[in-house]
């Protein structure tokens, strides 16, 4: 006797991937559902940073006391650069603070992508999560730079004022600019891999149109508002208004430089997240 065949229909899902069209959303709320995702790759870039160096973390302090001292010397000593009547030295060091943080941000979120290709090709998750990652692992080393600082704050007797509350708003565009700029770079390296040469000279060109070694106030106005078309800086002017006691407060310069920032990274954002879907073909 042959048992009867029970027929089951089996229904299945078909889900269909396209490039999407025209204007894409930013999915900041998907980045949130990745958040421990970030905390990963926060924790691995901090990790692979200073791995097998034989200084470690102490390359965070070299590099901005290194720089300082050729300033200090070239601009301050011999070229008598005015520094606000605030001790040379310390008015450059204030500048190269979070200069340093912003500089090695983009210069790393420039080739995160890259970097992480093996990740990115076998694994779906918000790509967005790879250039703020880098980016914001950068933080430590601002920490680290930051007590020098403190340091030699103590060693000139130069005394924080209330102005001192800002300093985070000051710290977060710098923040926000390192993070649209990285953006940008990290999605054109993908696809022209031209980018990691031209970063250099973009650093270098940008450090010297930064009021790092002279103030903005050489600048007269309306020039010096204008000036804040350069995000970094109303950021560096920031900074140093913010613990230095500097007189001249900045503040349509740091109003423009806080829009300049954020056209950058809305413009990073929406070019990112546009091209994103073609990261995988390309690294």
């Amino acid at each position: 006797m042959i048992a009867p065949v029970q027929e089951r229909s089996l229904h299945t899902s078909v889900i269909r991937i396209e490039p999407s069209g025209g204007w894409v959303r930013i999915g900041l709320d998907e980045l949130w559902a990745y958040k421990d995702l970030l905390y990963f790759l926060i924790w691995r870039d901090l990790k692979v940073r200073y791995k097998q160096t034989a200084l470690g973390a102490a390359w965070a302090i070299i590099q901005p006391v290194m720089t300082m001292l050729v300033f200090s010397l070239f601009f301050g000593r011999l070229a008598k650069m005015p520094s606000d009547g605030i001790p040379y030295p310390l008015f450059s060091y204030a500048a190269l603070v979070p200069w340093t943080f912003f500089a090695n941000g983009l210069t790393q979120a420039s080739n995160s992508l890259v970097g992480s290709a093996n990740l990115i090709t076998k694994v779906y998750f918000p790509r967005l999560l790879i250039p703020f990652g880098t980016v914001l692992a950068g933080l430590a080393d601002c920490a680290l730079s930051f007590i020098v600082l403190i340091g030699m704050m103590v060693y000139y007797g130069v005394r924080p004022s209330g102005n001192a509350i800002f300093l985070p708003c000051f710290m977060l565009l710098g923040l926000v600019t390192a993070l649209g700029v990285g953006l940008w770079l990290s999605a054109v390296n993908v696809k022209f891999r031209d980018v990691r040469h031209t970063v250099p000279f973009l650093v270098q060109f940008w450090m010297f149109a930064t009021p790092i070694a002279y103030p903005s106030s050489l600048l007269p106005e309306p020039w010096r508002t204008l000036y804040g078309l350069n995000p970094m800086a109303g950021v560096v002017e920031g900074f140093r208004w913010s613990l230095l006691n500097v007189k001249s407060a900045p503040g349509p310069i740091f109003f423009v430089s806080s829009l300049a920032s954020l056209i950058i990274l809305l413009g990073g954002l929406f070019y990112f997240r546009r091209m994103e879907e073609t990261f995988a073909d390309y690294v």
